[in-house]
């Protein structure tokens, strides 16, 4: 690829257009790795949002297989020349980033880099994340190690006008997640209260009339009254029940009360609203870097939304249990499962390429097993921190 001023210009055009037709912030993210990447014609790209926890609350890469990336092990940390770029804002360009005295090496299974170019994504003083770039392709190999083409002052060019328009194609992401958010939590709030209040009349009109059958029935009295007092015992006990299941529809805090306690919270609410049996156990599980929460909450929702509406299941086990540093979630149903030949007809369908996305995004592992007739069971396995 050329990357001249002639050249580069409609190709950054094309980039930009292409991260702007996406409004979830993973895919966004995603399309500016991979745009970067083919745009600079390197190796490898990545893209990191940090977290305030001195790691990251998401990492895309590109030209990292899924068997490398979980070879590799745990997310990075902000530290070297990640850090630099995150703290000071600064791009970074180097002819061999091992020999950089910020370099602090990578785990074993971590592909070689050499020459590097990273930047800043930046939305006035906020920095959002850090895009960086290794290995720029050479028109010809390199006749010994370390003496690649290397990136060009263009280069850093190009990609500072793709990082700024990412900053605003993420910007516009977040905030469209966040609108799509307050309007969900709005409207579960209002149907909150809607049926609170609907249940509510309701049952005190059941209690009301109960009571005045007690009062006007004169055959058997005695067991009549007895009866009425008991159904307007279990009207006041359904009441309570269902005043309770309203609470419980109120979005867990992740953050808040963390990974167990929200898969708790949200499948005694799916246990009441299916007639199927949902159920939940977790076992020595540990606090997990925020990210891996999040992306293990997202498929354990998706998962049972597949389930509980297309499975046919009887009986849905979610559990979630403590593996080495990390932990595994296993979501496994009875229902009419499917062929996992025809993962690619189905595969948008049912939500499984967001789901691998997810666990990949955080250094995790998803697999699927399936059987037409014989349910469905859904494993996650990620590192911790």
């Amino acid at each position: 690829m050329t990357n001249g001023p002639g050249a580069g210009i409609p190709a950054v055009s094309t980039a930009i257009l292409a991260m702007s037709r996406h409004l979830e912030v993973r895919d966004v993210l995603k399309t500016i790795v991979a745009s970067a990447r083919e745009l600079l014609d390197a190796e490898y790209a990545a893209l990191g949002v940090p977290d305030d926890h001195g790691g990251f609350a998401q990492f895309v890469v590109d030209g990292v297989s899924a068997e490398q990336w979980k070879a590799i092990g745990p997310l990075p940390r902000q530290h070297g020349i990640l850090a630099a770029m995150l703290h000071n804002a600064t791009p970074e360009r180097l002819a061999d980033v091992r020999e950089d005295p910020r370099f602090g090496g990578w785990p074993a299974a971590h592909p070689d880099m050499s020459d590097f170019l990273g930047l800043p994504v930046a939305d006035g003083d906020e920095i959002l994340g850090a895009l960086f770039l290794a290995n720029k392709r050479c028109p010809e190999p390199p006749l010994s190690r370390g003496d690649g083409c290397g990136f060009t002052e263009d280069d850093e060019r190009l990609l500072g006008i793709l990082a700024q328009h990412a900053a605003i194609a993420l910007t516009n992401a977040r905030l469209y997640e966040r609108s799509r958010e307050l309007t969900i939590a709005g409207e579960r709030a209002r149907l909150a209260h809607e049926l609170h209040d609907a249940v509510a009349q309701k049952l005190f009109s059941l209690r009301l009339t109960a009571q005045a059958a007690t009062a006007l029935v004169d055959r058997d009295p005695v067991r009549a009254k007895d009866e009425l007092h008991q159904v307007a015992a279990l009207a006041a006990e359904a009441a309570e029940e269902l005043r309770a299941a309203v609470v419980e529809l109120r979005p867990a805090a992740l953050d808040e009360d963390g990974l167990v306690a929200t898969l708790r919270s949200q499948i005694q609410v799916l246990d009441r609203a299916h007639a199927a049996r949902v159920s939940f156990a977790a076992q020595g599980v540990r606090a997990l870097p925020s990210a891996q929460e999040e992306a293990m909450l997202r498929v354990a929702q998706e998962a049972l939304h597949n389930a509980l509406r297309h499975s046919g299941a009887e009986s849905v086990e979610v559990t979630l249990s403590r593996n080495g540093q990390g932990a595994l979630l296993r979501i496994a149903d009875d229902g009419c499962g499917f062929d996992p030949g025809a993962v690619r007809r189905a595969g948008r369908h049912l939500g499984l390429v967001s789901m691998h996305d997810r666990a990949g995004g955080v250094g995790g592992k998803l697999t699927v097993e399936s059987e037409p007739g014989k349910g469905t069971a859904v494993e996650m396995e990620v590192p911790g921190g």
